[in-house]
């Protein structure tokens, strides 16, 4: 089930609303598995032999924690666990998502024709929608139980944290200690006027987002990609462009859906995006862009491992931390190798190619290129600058990081690493750079109807983007616009003019209902978040 279908909005959202809150009244245990039951009935409605492997998932998972918490810290034992558990979660990721691009690349490397069962596993294997996310949901709660931090032990609560609709597909990745005090609050339970109100209207711009932005520029960047090797230089570009903002808008508005389902039911989530195209680095970029997957990265994979280096440094009298930074081997070593490590396994994360490999390690590339710079004498107070050179400074880099992101974007869209290079010769202009001005009447020999098809066509995609990168970099976000009614947990962030700040008011209700009356409108068919890929 979609966000963005008539089945949800019409039904699926207000059984569950009504139910959650009639039984929460009196009874927030029973309004926990109303909810618990509705996400089932929500997962499965798309494949519902899934469900078996969600319910499975959560239940082994449940246990391993329950083992891991019994036995002594830091003993043998724990860790032992520990291991089987992620290694079995890690094994249903192979399964569903990686293994036929594995038995592929293998059949292909040693050139023997498969035998029936390999042949067998190498067909498409259909993927679970949101397997990655309650994935890597289960086992940082697993690496929580296992570190000391998880203090509340509730069945209700966990299958409640894990399969809670809004971030069940696509996220945000959440945190145990978020949520499940959130759902052992009774008040959560009790319906408010405020929550509905503020969440609707979020839902709404994040339904906008994704149907009159996102659903509207992507038959350019489909029709680019699917023939890569033919675009000339303005074809390129227009295609990256378009990909990227279509992800964009795809991306935010998911995100602002989720966030504004979550305030419905009394629930606040962690803020996910935040403008990531107004980034002056790409340090800023991944702060913005997926900001609880970057979260989890940062906590589980790179702080690890970059600890361990400074641990083994230390040991054998090497200096760490900021010392060691400013040698070129000590950078390597507590920089970039941590970098590398945690961005290549974010870059096999979203996908099975080789071209997610390598949008892993080009912003690898990257991060580890801008913590290099940031360390450079005279770093802090150009950072610290005003001024009118300053603001050209941030526009320029702005420009350049966002340059750096759409490169990136084509291994992350392309079918595979033949595409995306094919894509970036046409953006280098490899194959030449198209005619820039409209075509004569006369010489082209059209008659009205063609020339105009050929004038629109041109110019549309390019208007289109012009309004899409006008609405990224200079109007505020769902997080600005609802200013202290935000329904993230993070701190209200206001911007823009006093006016176009949201507070309740009949004229934004009213606001709301147009634009959600439109939204609807254009409901022809179920387009799906890109992200359910992954």
């Amino acid at each position: 089930m979609l966000f963005n279908s008539f089945i949800f909005l019409t039904l699926f959202l207000p059984l569950a609303l009504a139910g959650y809150y009639l039984l929460g009244a009196r009874l927030p245990r029973a309004a926990a598995a109303w909810l618990c039951g509705a996400s089932v009935v929500f997962y499965g409605w798309w494949n519902p032999a899934f469900v078996a492997l969600l319910t499975i998932s959560i239940a082994f998972n449940y246990a391993m924690s329950c083992a891991i918490v019994a036995a002594p810290a830091q003993s043998r034992c724990r860790r032992w666990l520990l291991g089987l558990a992620i290694a079995a979660d890690l094994a249903v990721l192979v399964r569903y998502k990686y293994l036929a691009t594995l038995l592929t690349a293998l059949v292909h490397a040693s050139g023997v024709a498969p035998a029936g069962w390999l042949a067998q596993g190498m067909h498409e294997v259909i993927l679970p929608l949101g397997v990655s996310f309650f994935t890597f949901t289960q086992i940082g709660y697993l690496l929580d139980c296992n570190a000391g931090i998880v203090k509340e032990r509730d069945v209700l609560g966990y299958v409640q944290f894990v399969t809670f609709f809004p971030h069940l597909i696509a996220g945000p990745i959440l945190h145990h200690k978020e949520m499940m005090t959130q759902f052992a609050q009774p008040g959560t339970y009790r319906l408010r006027a405020e929550n509905l109100s503020i969440g609707a209207f979020v839902f709404t711009i994040g339904l906008a987002k994704k149907v009159l932005l996102a659903d509207t520029i992507a038959p350019y960047a489909d029709a680019g990609f699917a023939a890569p090797h033919d675009l000339q230089w303005l074809a390129a570009w227009g295609t990256c462009l378009a990909y990227a903002l279509q992800l964009y808008f795809d991306f935010s508005g998911y995100s602002d859906m989720a966030m504004g389902l979550a305030k419905m039911f009394g629930v606040r989530f962690p803020l996910n995006f935040n403008s990531p195209f107004k980034a002056a680095s790409i340090i800023d970029f991944w702060q913005r862009w997926h900001m609880t997957l970057t979260r989890y990265l940062t906590a589980y994979l790179y702080y690890p491992l970059a600890m361990r280096i400074n641990r083994q440094r230390a040991r054998r009298g090497l200096p760490i931390g900021r010392l060691a930074q400013r040698s070129t081997g000590g950078f390597v070593a507590t920089v970039a190798t941590p970098t590398l490590y945690t961005m290549a396994l974010a870059g096999i994360w979203h996908g099975a190619g080789l071209q997610y490999l390598i949008y892993g390690l080009l912003h690898a590339g990257y991060l580890t290129v801008n913590h290099a710079w940031r360390l450079r004498p005279g770093a802090a107070a150009a950072a610290a600058a005003t001024g009118w050179r300053a603001r050209i400074r941030h526009i320029c880099n702005v420009l350049l990081t966002f340059v750096a992101a759409l490169v990136a974007f084509a291994f992350f869209r392309a079918h595979g690493v033949g595409d995306a290079l094919a894509l970036l010769e046409g953006m280098a202009g490899l194959r030449g750079i198209e005619p820039l001005g409209w075509p004569a009447w006369h010489a082209a020999n059209l008659d009205a109807g063609s020339w105009l098809h050929l004038v629109t066509g041109r110019s549309m995609l390019a208007l289109r983007i012009a309004v899409l990168l006008a609405i990224a970099w200079c109007l505020p976000n769902s997080h600005q616009l609802m200013g202290r009614f935000s329904p993230a947990l993070e701190r209200p962030a206001e911007g823009g003019p006093k006016l176009t700040r949201w507070r309740p008011s009949l004229g934004w209700t009213a606001a709301m209902v147009g634009v959600l009356a439109f939204c609807v409108a254009q409901l022809h068919g179920e387009v799906r978040f890109l992200y359910f890929q992954f």
